[in-house]
């Protein structure tokens, strides 16, 4: 397999895990939008999703849990959270669950990137109740 085939291989394998987060709730994969810009970041993105999000060693539920936890901490990533708040609820968590991620948030990474946080799983949450 040549660079190009394992880059259109890597891609569809991106293309997969993207869309079992989105649903049917975004128009394009990350990538394509980086692509013209960012080319490399572009390819990150699509290798996290392929390489790092796909792997077997956790579901995706508990992996979108994990990210909201690590986003919610960060703080300033409000657009990835909620994208991941819904990744989290379409893989089978519950809004309870994401609630309770975000109060080990709390404990862990402080309690104003907690409520932050909260806003945007209450946005999120809405949304996906409505779908």
């Amino acid at each position: 397999m040549n660079d190009h085939e394992s880059a259109a291989a890597l891609r569809k394998e991106a293309a997969e895990v993207f869309h079992r987060l989105a649903g049917g709730t975004a128009a394009a994969a990350p990538w394509e939008a980086l692509e013209a810009t960012a080319p490399a970041l572009a390819d990150t993105v699509a290798f996290g999703l392929a390489e790092v999000v796909g792997r077997p060693g956790l579901d995706l539920r508990t992996r979108q849990l994990v990210t909201v936890a690590v986003l919610a901490a960060l703080g300033g990533c409000e657009g990835q959270l909620g994208f991941h708040i819904g990744g989290a609820l379409r893989n089978g968590a519950t809004a309870e669950e994401v609630a309770e991620t975000l109060s080990q948030v709390a404990l862990y990474a402080g309690v104003p990137r907690a409520i932050n946080a909260v806003a945007v799983a209450r946005s999120a949450v809405e949304k996906f109740q409505d779908r």
